[in-house]
């Protein structure tokens, strides 16, 4: 590996790890390895802007520092000591550690491993500038440390505050889908910019404005700070800016797709149109306060992309089967449709009256959900 190339990591949602593969192949990237939640690739400085600015489906970007086996505290000591921290944190860098986490591990106290590795990277930096003291009053340079059956990995956080934060959601609904997670549900399904898309429980807007930023080639982190930013002894400046103008050119200014939005819920439809404006897309969107059982379209093999409520709070409960039905109802009335739906209500199929051609488990945080696709007929070739 030449030397200005580096081992970056992107963590993705459980179930979703072809989409983020396809999305770094896409960006022209080698992918090394591919694991629950993570792909792993290769690229240097310039991967790191990209990765941060285009990738729509991972929630950061990790540079690894390194990899080795420890078993103890002193193995684990030393073998952060042997990494060459001088290439990644200046004499005036601030570093601690942000996560720790450890899974079939002999070391397992996260508060330890976390203040083990803050002093093994003192004590080398102490040798390599000569300082007792660091002021730490410079760039930061968060870390993370995961431990995984004895063997440490060791990474830098590029990209500071989540990926899913794009910077256009100030307010959300009751219970708001990620928008990485929405972003790699779409790229799952085979809708594309000269489709109709509706969600009829949109909520706060996240997947039609998801929807229209992939319309539009609009790369997702354009409009967003990274920690990364500040690390001119890795990346320079003039790198974030020419690559922030690639983004700029990128986008289709003209793009008019056919993508709605619907919800019962008129205090977050209001929410919807302000995130919508902040995100650049409201002239592709169409927002409306409306109740599913209103959802009818006069053209043909459009598609439904949608989180409707799970039930996962005890008022809702009890209307989930009507609202199912409903929702299968509405479904059959639309001709050569096809229908994507992400819920953790297990009675789904069942109160609907479908069946889903695939259905793909997907972890959405702690909470176990089905991505349930209903696939209607391809439309004729032009």
């Amino acid at each position: 590996m030449r030397m200005n190339e580096y081992v970056l990591s992107a963590p993705c949602h459980f179930g979703l790890e072809s989409v983020l593969k396809k999305e770094i192949y896409n960006l022209g990237y080698d992918i090394m390895e591919v694991e629950d939640g993570r792909v792993t690739f290769a690229g240097d400085a310039e991967a790191i802007c990209r990765g941060n600015i285009f990738l729509r489906t991972t929630e950061r970007i990790l540079l690894r520092v390194g990899r080795f086996q420890a078993e103890t505290f002193e193995e684990l000591f030393e073998g952060i000591k042997a990494l060459p921290w001088e290439e990644y944190i200046p004499a005036d860098g601030k570093f601690w550690v942000t996560k720790a986490s450890s899974i079939n591990s002999q070391l397992f106290s996260t508060s330890d491993i976390q203040s083990i590795v803050k002093k093994a990277i003192v004590e080398r930096l102490k040798g390599v500038y000569h300082k007792d003291w660091f002021e730490e009053d410079g760039a930061s340079y968060p870390l993370r440390v995961s431990l995984m059956k004895d063997e440490v990995t060791v990474t830098l956080d590029t990209t500071g505050e989540s990926l899913h934060k794009r910077g256009y959601r100030l307010q959300t609904g009751k219970a708001p889908i990620s928008e990485t997670l929405a972003a790699a549900l779409i790229l799952l399904t085979p809708w594309n910019r000269d489709r109709i898309l509706v969600d009829p429980f949109c909520g706060s807007g996240t997947f039609p404005i998801e929807a229209a930023m992939i319309a539009a080639d609009m790369a997702p982190g354009m409009n967003r700070n990274f920690i990364s930013k500040s690390w001119t002894n890795i990346i320079p400046e003039s790198l974030w800016e020419d690559i922030l103008e690639e983004a700029r050119d990128m986008i289709r200014y003209d793009a008019a797709p056919d993508i709605q939005g619907y919800d019962i819920d008129g205090v977050v439809m209001k929410a919807a149109r302000e995130n919508a404006a902040r995100a650049g897309v409201e002239h592709m969107i169409h927002l409306q306060q409306r109740p599913v059982s209103e959802l009818r379209h006069p053209r043909k093999y459009g598609f439904i992309i949608t989180n409707p409520p799970y039930g996962d709070r005890l008022e809702e409960a009890a209307s989930l089967p009507r609202l199912y039905q409903t929702i299968g109802d509405v479904y059959k009335r639309l001709d050569s449709w096809s229908m994507y739906m992400i819920t953790g209500y297990d009675r789904a199929q069942l109160d609907m009256g479908l069946r889903a051609d695939k259905n793909r488990k997907i972890y959405n945080g702690m909470l176990k959900t089905y991505f349930y696709q209903f696939m209607g007929p391809k439309p004729p070739k032009k």
